[in-house]
């Protein structure tokens, strides 16, 4: 049966303003019986979140379709009007590859138009970074994606910028919030377009962003004498085939091949179960043709092209998969080198992580005198250190362990297309050097120490599910573990309280980021687990660290066998195995 309330909205949804088509899906539903998945669909309205919308695509107020997305839009057509009063009010719109994103990014256009508001919209689509450099390069107030990230192909989404090209936060996300609220009835949404408002965006922006991107670059004496590094790239069916061939081709990489079967913009995602660079399915292909070539290097970038995975040949000459963190470790730790080499530390540089991401981001920093800022999840957070810092402190790059890296500060959210290019030229640096970028990895963990991170993820779908997020969480709150993996938990952060409990003395530290629902344990043996509910999935996850010094590269195998027994007990420990 379906409760009074989920009656009562589907049939204010058969009886107002709606298309024949949405109407004709939610009978569909009725007739069938589909109780659970119309429950599902009305139990509550699409939360339009600190970041934006993300649900699945239908009919329903917790569906993502152009009711949903136009309540949103209008909501924040009066916000951006309160807050930019008398002057002319820009925003930019961009969309992946998702099926509906085309559709769903015009109809945003059109209800800013209809709301005086100018409008840049990209004639096809485009990576989710370009869209962050538009709002910055062409005076915008605000912009909007219209992507679902890596999400499976039934997702769509929405995220919303600022006039600084970052996400929104505090105080605009929740003000948005607040706006969108107050949102109650289609019949407030302006559909109607004022054509003339709408300017329509090509290849003159896409110049623009490679422009900069090709200014990242460090080590270009090495691309010269490497430019045959055998590269090979996959969109996985999104964006990035619109940027990343020809980035890498101006980068000076002549040999660069690209997985065809992923060549194709294709919302269904045809080849893979989930268009995710961190599974290792989804990049089956690209390492059948690593392997047939022999390749240096594999690089896959998610649907809307704002993360990167990679892959490369271990000592063994077998690819393996690196995973965020390694790749992010090796990032910081090239650029910081070549840019000592090249003479660019002055002693202003910043470099940025979030709190779940490895420590060994915080040494590298920390032995070449660079300040590290420490951020909650989520770019829009490193965006705003960016923001306090500018003029007076030089960014040189930052990441998350999600596999999103930002090298330079003319994007202001994770860029996947500068990111390979970068990648790639640590590649051709390491081989002009006589190394794999396995090897150069192996070299930096004998350097610093040896860190091994893993991340378990639990979906927990629907109502229930969101219930059972939160009881956990409430429950690790109210019976913190007191030891793990034979090692004494002694500090218990908890950063939706803002405090950090020393366990030893019982001393309260006040933390200083903004709250957010994250619990983290440090044992004594520097191992970190930390625990937070998605803001954009139904998942709660799981991030484990170990870490020790590598004495030497010939006790790699060894040192990493005996990490991932400890990540394995530690996993144990905290009922995950």
């Amino acid at each position: 049966m379906i409760e009074t309330s989920i009656k009562q909205k589907i049939d204010q949804w058969l009886a107002g303003n709606y298309d024949e088509a949405t109407k004709s899906e939610i009978n569909g539903m009725l007739e069938r019986e589909e109780h659970e998945t119309l429950s599902d669909a009305f139990y509550r309205d699409l939360e339009f979140g600190t970041g934006g919308l993300r649900g699945i695509m239908g009919a329903g107020s917790n569906r993502m379709n152009r009711y949903t997305l136009g309540m949103a839009t209008q909501g924040l057509c009066n916000y951006l009007k309160q807050n930019f009063p008398d002057q002319e009010i820009k925003v930019a719109i961009a969309h992946d590859s998702r099926n509906n994103s085309p559709e769903f990014a015009r109809i945003s256009a059109d209800i800013f138009s209809a709301n005086g508001i100018t409008v840049y919209l990209f004639e096809a689509l485009r990576p989710t970074p370009e869209l962050s450099f538009a709002i910055r390069h062409l005076g915008c107030q605000s912009g909007v994606v219209v992507t679902a990230s890596h999400n499976p192909k039934e997702y769509n989404g929405y995220k919303v910028y600022w006039n600084d090209g970052a996400q929104v936060t505090a105080p605009h996300d929740k003000n948005i919030i607040g706006e969108v609220g107050k949102i109650t009835s289609i019949d407030e949404v302006k559909f109607q377009p004022d054509a003339a408002k709408i300017h329509m965006l090509g290849k003159e922006l896409d110049e623009a962003y490679i422009e900069q991107v090709l200014k990242l670059s460090v080590s270009k004496e090495a691309i010269q004498r490497q430019n045959d590094l055998k590269i090979v790239y996959t969109p996985l069916h999104g964006t990035g085939i619109t940027l990343v061939p020809e980035v890498l081709q101006r980068f000076g990489f002549t040999n660069v091949h690209i997985v065809e079967e992923q060549a194709t913009a294709d919302g269904n995602f045809p080849t893979v179960v989930y268009p995710n660079p961190e599974e290792k399915e989804a990049m089956t292909l690209a390492l059948k043709k690593a392997a047939e070539i022999d390749a240096d290097l594999v690089l896959a970038t998610d649907p809307d092209s704002d993360r990167v995975g990679i892959a490369v040949k271990n000592r063994k000459g077998e690819f393996v998969l690196l995973n965020g963190n390694q790749t992010g470790a090796l990032l910081i730790n090239y650029l910081l080198q070549a840019w000592q080499k090249a003479g660019k530390l002055t002693g202003k540089e910043f470099v940025v992580k979030t709190i779940v991401t490895t420590d060994l981001i915080k040494e590298i920093a920390e032995s070449y005198g660079v300040t590290m800022y420490e951020t909650l999840t989520g770019f829009k957070y490193i965006a705003e250190v960016i923001r306090e810092k500018e003029g007076q402190e030089v960014y040189i790059g930052g990441g998350e362990e999600s596999y999103g890296y930002m090298i330079g500060d003319f994007v202001r959210d994770k860029d996947g297309i500068s990111a390979c290019a970068l990648i790639s030229e640590m590649a051709a640096v390491a081989k002009d050097n006589g190394q794999s970028l396995f090897e150069m990895m192996v070299s930096m963990y004998e350097k610093y120490n040896f860190y091994k991170e893993e991340l378990v993820s639990i979906t927990k779908k629907g109502q229930r599910g969101a219930e059972e997020i939160q009881q956990m969480m409430a429950d690790m709150r109210s019976n913190p573990p007191k030891q793990m993996a034979g090692s004494n938990v002694v500090e218990v952060s908890d950063y939706k309280m803002s405090t950090r409990k020393l366990v030893m003395t019982g001393e309260e530290q006040k933390l200083t980021l903004e709250s957010s629902n994250v619990l983290q344990y440090l044992t004594e043996d520097g191992s970190k687990i930390s625990a937070r509910p998605s803001g954009t999935e139904p998942k709660i996850k799981f991030y484990v660290s170990v870490n020790e010094p590598l004495a030497s590269a010939s006790d790699y195998e060894s040192t990493e066998q005996k990490l991932k027994q400890k990540v394995e007990q530690l996993l144990q420990d905290l009922n995950l195995r």
